[in-house]
């Protein structure tokens, strides 16, 4: 699993409201919920970045 970065962020308090009331319609924490919503909106733009993964390869050898 990719390590988590905290950052602060700075919201609109009727958008944060409506992603809180989102959230609990969800069954998510307020916090989850923002990560879906940005990583929904990350595939439909394709614009994932794909991770590293040197220890899934495999060698020549």
């Amino acid at each position: 699993m990719p390590k988590k970065k905290a950052f602060a962020l700075r919201i609109n308090e009727d958008m944060l409201k409506a992603i809180e009331k989102w959230a609990s319609d969800d069954f998510r924490s307020t916090n989850g919920q923002i990560e879906w919503m940005l990583m929904q909106y990350l595939k439909e733009k394709n614009r994932l970045i794909k991770p590293k993964n040197d220890t899934n390869e495999k060698s020549d050898t």
